[in-house]
């Protein structure tokens, strides 16, 4: 994902919500990861389909990316839904 589909998202995210959003982790190197973080911090859940069309993220980038997010703890998978850990 380019830096400027991930500066996208976060004007975006800032531009429309007015809650606070976590910060981005700093332990987070990847782009696909900060943005992946980015866009379920800002929609609370989100499914495979809804990262793929929201993201233009292909299966083979997402899934390790939602799997890397799960094992650092940063993420949680319910069924299909995935969502920001509290």
């Amino acid at each position: 994902m380019s830096p400027a589909t991930l500066a996208q998202a976060e004007t975006t995210a800032t531009a429309t919500k007015t809650t606070t959003i976590t910060p981005i982790p700093a332990t987070l190197d990847s782009p696909n990861s900060k943005l992946v973080y980015l866009y379920l911090a800002t929609v609370e859940e989100a499914t495979i389909g809804d990262l793929q069309s929201a993201l233009e993220m292909q299966q083979l980038a997402l899934f390790p990316t939602l799997d890397t997010l799960e094992g650092e703890d940063l993420i949680e998978r319910d069924g299909e839904t995935f969502t920001v850990a509290a």
